[in-house]
């Protein structure tokens, strides 16, 4: 019989994979024909995967918002048929405070062909920048460079 060898405090650099930047809904769990019923998918996607009750949620919801939000609410937020109940704007980001789904956002943010960040991940994304900017100016120099060559002959 073979031992497994392999020593457990080494990381194994092949099996690491990076963070991800943008948290979103897979595709399958919000597809439907109209922007309102994915939004209903959406919001019944986060309330299910919260450790929380609905009710919970609702009272959390409730307290942040200062205003009643009760779990029939969000059952109606969540049931692509209710036409019209789509959730409001302010009571989407109660949601998101009390469950801390950020995919809601982002839900929203692709319409823009944006994405929502951690903030943390902000440096990286302005070194991104730089190096775009460096390569605009390379280029830039290079095309000058060559232009004052052929003026020079």
């Amino acid at each position: 019989m073979a031992r497994d060898r392999r020593d457990g405090t080494t990381l194994d650099l092949l099996s690491w994979e990076p963070p991800r930047l943008v948290r979103r809904f897979e595709e399958p769990e919000v597809r439907a024909a109209s922007l309102r019923s994915r939004i209903a998918h959406a919001v019944s996607a986060t309330m299910k995967e919260s450790e929380k009750s609905r009710e919970a949620i609702a009272e959390a919801m409730s307290a942040w918002l200062g205003e009643d939000v009760s779990a029939h609410m969000l059952n109606a937020y969540a049931s692509e048929a209710r036409e019209d109940h789509t959730i409001p704007y302010l009571r989407l980001l109660a949601l998101v405070q009390v469950t801390g789904d950020t995919r809601l956002l982002q839900l929203g943010a692709e319409l823009f062909g944006t994405s929502v960040v951690e903030d943390r991940w902000l440096p990286w994304v302005e070194v991104g920048q730089l190096a775009d900017k460096k390569q605009d100016v390379e280029s830039a120099f290079e095309s000058a460079r060559r232009a004052a060559r052929r003026g020079t002959r």
